[in-house]
């Protein structure tokens, strides 16, 4: 899978790339992963990408000419399955969307800035607009290097135990169980007893238990959305 990010600051992604599963998965050939600096594409001779908006307001907006210019060349290279923006007006990300990301082959991901982008570019290019959550970030750096993160421990390979990914909270639409290691006492506070038994029946039953009332009480949307299904089957 080949990501492409569009930035003003390719510098951020330098150390999230550099480190942990995003690094192994780059060493495996399971991910490309190339950040573009958007002000390389600008016809402006002081490489300014941004001015002030029509209409007037506060902020400055990110301009047509050197984004569509750095998209075009790199679909003239290869196909893309998607061209994802990084809006707090988008789509909420969540692990339905990781998963189903994780299938496409290429993919580009804009990253705003200032005060937004003109809107022509998410008319003209943008396939789907994402977002992190209700707030604003000063850009949509730190959000792409979230999406990034949550689309690669799935792809098969990532992960030296690829089962572990299924087990991740969100993955059947509940919160993932409590988990424990040694020591199994301490300091008084001891691991659940079932989890010492070695009875994988009995320990599936009681993860899954954890998991329907962890739901429950931090989450009662997605708990609803589980009992409905249930009651619906």
């Amino acid at each position: 899978m080949r990501i492409d990010i569009l930035t003003l600051f390719p510098e951020m992604f330098e150390g999230v790339f550099s480190q942990s599963i995003l690094k192994r998965a780059v060493a495996k050939g399971h991910l490309e992963l190339h950040t573009h600096d958007i002000r390389d594409y600008t016809k402006d001779k002081h490489r300014k990408v941004d001015d002030y908006p029509f209409g007037g307001g506060a902020g400055m907006v990110m301009m047509v000419q050197p984004i569509a210019d750095c998209i075009a060349k790199l679909k003239s290279e290869r196909n893309y399955d998607a061209v994802l923006f990084m809006a707090p007006d988008g789509h909420t990300f969540n692990q339905s969307k990781a998963n189903e990301l994780s299938l496409f082959e290429n993919i580009i991901i804009l990253c705003g800035h200032y005060k937004g982008v003109d809107e022509r570019v998410r008319e003209l290019f943008v396939t789907e607009e994402i977002s992190i959550g209700d707030y604003v970030l000063s850009g949509g750096e730190i959000a792409a290097m979230a999406v990034v993160d949550a689309i690669a421990r799935v792809i098969p390979g990532v992960l030296n135990d690829e089962t572990s990914a299924l087990s991740d909270s969100f993955q059947d639409g509940l919160l993932s169980p409590p988990v424990y290691t040694r020591p199994a006492d301490y300091e008084g506070h001891v691991v659940p007893e079932i989890l010492l038994s070695g009875n994988e029946r009995l320990i599936k039953d009681w993860k899954l238990e954890q998991q329907l009332a962890r739901t429950k009480a931090r989450r009662p949307d997605l708990y609803e959305k589980i009992v409905g299904k249930q009651d619906n089957n």
